[in-house]
């Protein structure tokens, strides 16, 4: 079995564990065993856009100083983490001044050469869209998967995981594990990100336009590839026990289409709809076949498994368990 270095990252050692295990299983039934890097801290999940903040870039630094160590490549699961690691390398490859401060803080000297993938560019270019069709073994049935791409995979667009316009990674993915991928407009759009920590009713706002325009183009749940994005999408449902009233704060009237509501001439959910909000690990894990309860399922918030069991994707799992 091929190994490839691997950053968890914070989130997923506590709060997002069915995120890693997810992957890890999945990845281990195509062929790739995720090895933890043998030392590591956390990233600082934001990049300082301080010129001057070089010892906010210690973090990452250290991080790719390790899996230089560990063979030059390294791969990550949580988009916060792939944009940290991706632009502080950027800086370390071409900003002269910064690299110098930084070799002479941690002592060590790292030209910013190392490979840092995201998941979805190992699945596409290490293993292929095509051989990840003909390992699913779980007939996911077609169902109807937005994937929200959100900030941090997007933006700045040198760091980008594709530096388009109109990206398909994401897209190509659910494809090839038998979903149908459903393009809606906010798929790129912020959903509020470290706001929740500070100012709740603009992540509602934020993420209900995610959201309501997810559901508008008639996806039956959402991915995504951000512990916090996923912490965002479900728990501005939570807060209002719906998708409805997009763009208005709690307790508001929806904005009507004329004012910008994202649903547009589609019209908002239902009064009490909600969308699950899933890893796309959990996703692969599910095409590969993997154990329901080795997904985390159970773990989500707002519990995917009625929309999977509507669509009879867990029925076989349903029998055996009754």
């Amino acid at each position: 079995m091929a190994t490839l270095p691997y950053y968890p990252g914070c989130t997923l050692n506590t709060v997002a564990k069915s995120f890693d295990v997810s992957a890890r299983q999945s990845l281990r039934l195509l062929g790739i065993e995720l090895t933890e890097l043998a030392q590591w801290n956390c990233c600082g999940a934001s990049f300082p856009l301080t010129p001057n903040n070089v010892i906010g870039l210690t973090g990452p630094t250290n991080v790719l100083v390790q899996s230089q160590k560990a063979g030059g490549t390294v791969s990550t699961l949580c988009s916060f983490c792939y944009n940290t690691l991706k632009r502080t390398n950027l800086v370390l490859k071409t900003e002269a001044d910064r690299r110098a401060v930084l070799h002479d803080f941690l002592g060590v000297a790292y030209d910013g050469s190392v490979q840092v993938l995201h998941l979805l560019e190992v699945i596409r270019d290490l293993i292929g869209f095509a051989e990840l069709k003909r390992r699913a073994t779980r007939d996911l049935k077609k169902l109807k998967v937005a994937a929200y791409y959100g900030c941090t995979l997007l933006r700045p667009k040198s760091v980008a995981i594709e530096g388009t316009d109109s990206p398909r990674i994401f897209e190509d993915f659910l494809e090839a594990i038998g979903c149908t991928a459903v393009e809606f407009p906010n798929r790129g759009e912020c959903c509020g990100s470290h706001l929740a920590m500070s100012n709740e009713d603009i992540v509602v706002r934020l993420s209900g336009a995610v959201l309501a325009s997810a559901h508008a183009f008639g996806a039956e749940l959402i991915t995504t590839t951000c512990p916090l994005c996923f912490f965002n999408l479900e728990r501005s449902q939570k807060h209002r026990g719906t998708v409805r009233g997009p763009v208005g704060l709690p307790g508001t009237r929806c904005i009507p289409k004329s004012n910008g509501c994202p649903a547009g001439d589609r019209g908002c959910p239902p009064s009490g709809a909600t969308l699950p909000i899933l890893y796309f690990t959990q996703l692969l894990g599910l095409a590969l076949g993997v154990p329901e309860t080795e997904l985390g399922l159970h773990d989500n918030l707002i519990d995917p498994r009625p929309v999977l069991r509507a669509k009879r994707i867990l029925r076989e799992q349903l029998v055996a368990s009754s």
